[in-house]
């Protein structure tokens, strides 16, 4: 009976043996282009549903003194809200002064949460050093090394987090004026591994799913996805991700258009007013050799 249990054990350890032998190794190194990635993903994200044009066409002055100080993490501080809040505010067409006396209306903004959360599972073994501190102890007993982690599989799930809230008022009279409300969003990156391949990396910072820091190209997926894709919501007019180019920089790319016509080092040859007085006065020669015709007596 013993050994009709143990049979399949037995006869499965060789398939483990060589599932061991077979698996590979690989490992996440420094993470901090990811984790600035998920705070200022979760940034550009909460910015993006904010829409400013309520005050369009109106005088505004942004108040940062509650966003300025924050720390952040990397280059994704208070400057970095700041600054992505003010684009926001002019891609509503909204005038932007640099002095609150010059405004109608100001601006204030708050910041709730900016961080970044880490989740991390395996499925085996994991690594211990209690036996190694227990031989410690007892100066007869040889050494024993650290037992390393066994896992069969494993995933790491980071998120990045981002809390905002915008209002604005009347700067004489201080009556509230328009509120966007408390905006929040998250961000997200996760890593798996399997028998030690990986990292198989997906999340809202990668452009498709990756497998160590190369694309994975799915057609089937994409044009699968491509008919069963949802309508987006509707958002501001100008979208904060996207390029944009607004009508002062057209105007501009026509003058220098108009600037480039008109430069002398222009590629554009004109004829010369000497080309074309020769041309003329070719003309009158040619026309004063030519003798006039004779005119025929009237008919009776």
């Amino acid at each position: 009976m013993f050994y009709s249990f143990c049979y399949p054990c037995r006869s499965l350890f060789p398939l483990v043996v060589i599932c061991l032998v077979l698996s590979g190794c690989g490992k996440s190194m420094v993470q901090n282009g990811t984790e600035q990635l998920l705070t200022s993903d979760a940034v550009d994200r909460v910015v993006a549903q904010i829409d400013f044009t309520p005050l369009s066409g109106q005088k505004v002055y942004f108040q940062d003194q509650y966003i300025k100080d924050i720390k952040g993490i990397g280059f994704v501080n208070g400057d970095y809200i700041i600054s992505s809040l003010r684009q926001q505010i002019l891609a509503a067409n909204c005038k932007l002064e640099e002095k609150a006396e010059q405004a109608d209306y100001i601006i204030e903004a708050r910041v709730g949460a900016l961080g970044n959360d880490q989740h991390e599972v395996s499925y085996g073994i994991p690594a211990s050093n209690v036996l190694s501190s227990v031989s410690a102890l007892n100066p007869a007993t040889p050494p024993i090394p650290a037992i390393p982690e066994i896992s069969f599989a494993k995933k790491k799930h980071q998120i990045g987090a981002a809390k905002i809230g915008v209002f604005a008022y009347h700067r004489e009279s201080k009556e509230p004026v328009w509120q966007a409300g408390v905006k929040s969003s998250r961000s997200r990156s996760k890593e798996s591994w399997f028998l030690g391949v990986g990292p198989l990396q997906s999340g809202t910072i990668y452009d498709g799913p990756m497998f160590a820091g190369a694309k994975i190209k799915r057609p089937i997926y994409q044009i699968f996805s491509k008919q069963f894709k949802q309508p987006e919501p509707q958002l501001p007019p100008v979208q904060y991700k996207d390029p944009h180019m607004f009508p002062i920089a057209k105007r501009l790319e026509q003058e220098r258009q108009i600037e480039k016509i008109q430069h002398p080092d222009s590629d554009i040859q004109w004829a010369g007013h000497d080309e074309n007085s020769d041309q003329i006065k070719q003309l009158v020669e040619q026309a004063s050799q030519l003798k006039p015709a004779e005119e025929k007596p009237a008919e009776k």
